[in-house]
């Protein structure tokens, strides 16, 4: 007969039983949450307010902004929650919510990465046909199709796991839901579906490495035959670091998703997700602000726009 039994919430890992550790994670994951919500919301308002930047690789960098906040937003706050009140607990639905918000995040992070791979190299290797390939309409279609596929991904994946009975406990060892820690605690030979599709989605995310990879590979070459070591440092500068950002992010995620289910320690667990859920969403905002001297720019005429005016208002407010 067998021992399942209705699940009202999950118990997640917790970094530390001890109550100054726990202080300590919580204000390690505050500083590093308000670093990401601040560089985010840095380049989706100098983008959305700097018309110079009204252009297909700010257009999609908005996107990845807007991807990277859902993504960190969604796990960070209730692990910080739980360490701040001293609890372990979440619901069956914030679990599945957590979970399909997650995926959707993660995986049209990815698309746009992929997207904006591709953008870069019809930007350096074809320049000529940049404006036809790369035109409005066209990068509405591939955003859209990213959020679009994300959220059918996240649904299709969500919708199998919780389809799932789980007699193993409710114990995740995580601190956030994670599919395959769930995929622990299933019941019988059920959860092999989604380990299928698991492994299917991880060949397809290796697909887009890849192309990423190569399309990386050819701006490389090309840079390199430009003859000003100026420019060439100037595309290294940015291409690299942002290469090595979308190569720590997959290779963790892949790590994440297809070890097997006894093969590592729950410390393991925890810096491999920290690795993939919280390193790139603050790391994308320090690469594209601090070493892009148009974000610079913009950032520099809003800040200094928003100064004169709060001085204008205050001299205005100034008693005679």
């Amino acid at each position: 007969m067998s021992n399942e039994t209705a699940v009202t919430e999950f118990l997640l890992l917790g970094f530390s039983d001890v109550r100054e550790l726990q202080i300590l994670h919580f204000v390690v994951f505050l500083v590093l949450y308000l670093i990401s919500l601040l560089g985010n919301l840095l380049i989706i308002t100098a983008i959305a307010l700097d018309h110079h930047l009204h252009t297909p690789m700010y257009f999609f960098l908005m996107n990845l902004s807007i991807l990277d906040l859902g993504s960190i937003s969604v796990t960070i706050p209730k692990s910080m929650a739980n360490s701040l009140t001293n609890t372990r607990s979440i619901s069956y639905s914030g679990c599945v919510a957590q979970i399909f918000l997650v995926v959707v995040f993660v995986s049209a992070d990815f698309a746009i990465l992929t997207v904006m791979a591709y953008d870069r190299y019809v930007a350096i290797c074809q320049p000529l046909h940049y404006e036809m390939v790369m035109n409005r309409r066209a990068c509405v279609q591939m955003a859209a199709s990213a959020w679009i596929s994300g959220i059918l991904y996240s649904a299709l994946h969500t919708g199998n796991t919780f389809a799932m009975s789980f007699c193993g406990g409710n114990m995740v060892d995580q601190f956030f839901c994670e599919i395959p820690q769930l995929l622990k605690l299933a019941c019988s030979d059920s959860y092999l579906i989604e380990v299928g599709f698991l492994i299917f989605s991880v060949c397809l995310a290796s697909s887009c490495f890849v192309f990423i990879i190569v399309s990386y590979v050819q701006i490389f070459k090309a840079v390199l035959r430009i003859p000003s070591k100026q420019g060439q440092h100037k595309a290294f500068s940015t291409c690299l670091p942002h290469l090595f950002v979308v190569s720590l992010f997959f290779c963790t995620a892949a790590f994440a998703y297809l070890k097997p289910k006894s093969s590592s320690t729950s410390g393991l667990n925890l810096m491999v997700a920290v690795l993939y859920s919280v390193l790139p969403p603050m790391m994308n905002p320090i690469i594209y602000i601090m070493r892009n001297k148009e974000m610079k720019g913009a950032l520099s005429k809003w800040i200094g726009w928003r100064g004169c005016r709060m001085a204008g208002r205050a001299e205005r407010q100034r008693p005679e």
